[in-house]
């Protein structure tokens, strides 16, 4: 019975502990990092995240929401809240095509609060996918060079792990668009 317990007790530590890696079991965080990282993907996969198609922007998003702006098929752009809205775009994309085959709103039926949340029983955060930890954050997927990725999706973000040229990337239908940090 003591050798139960203590199993059980391992089992559901090790499940508060962990992380998420999506697409095999490494991930790309290095070993002394891997405890502050809720969500990851795997290495060397030359994927990405595809965030949300939104054809009505929302009026009250939550600080860190970030989504395609497909309000516009000819002026998609990918953009991020933190009080306003940041264009991470530069230029309009072109979706026009991809939106042919996305539902609209008439077509489906969205559950009010439904949202998929990874780090907590619960959060007051609207999305779709919500991390909620005030300790750990998500590692983007990350690829060497974005012509790497065959038929990237309107709204894909990497982070190109490139030597010489670290940064985001995001895909707006049309175009890559790169950030890069700034030194302090």
């Amino acid at each position: 019975m003591k050798k139960i317990c203590i199993a059980v007790c391992i089992t559901v530590f090790a499940i508060f502990n962990a992380q998420i890696v999506i697409g095999d079991a490494v991930g790309t965080a290095p070993a002394n990092q891997k405890a502050s990282v809720l969500l990851e993907f795997a290495a060397g996969q030359n994927k990405g995240l595809v965030l949300p198609y939104v054809r009505t922007m929302p009026t009250t998003p939550t600080e860190g929401t970030i989504v395609l702006d497909a309000t516009s098929g000819t002026g998609a752009r990918v953009k991020y809240f933190n009080g306003s809205w940041t264009d991470l775009s530069g230029q309009d994309g072109n979706i026009t095509s991809a939106l042919a085959s996305q539902p609209t709103a008439s077509q489906t039926a969205e559950v009010a609060g439904a949202k998929a949340i990874i780090g907590s029983a619960t959060t007051s955060a609207d999305g779709v996918l919500v991390l909620e930890s005030s300790s750990k954050a998500m590692v983007l997927p990350t690829v060497e060079d974005v012509q790497n990725i065959v038929s990237p999706a309107p709204g894909m973000m990497v982070y190109v792990n490139k030597a010489g040229a670290k940064r985001l990337a995001v895909f707006n239908g049309t175009v890559w668009s790169f950030w890069r940090a700034t030194p302090n």
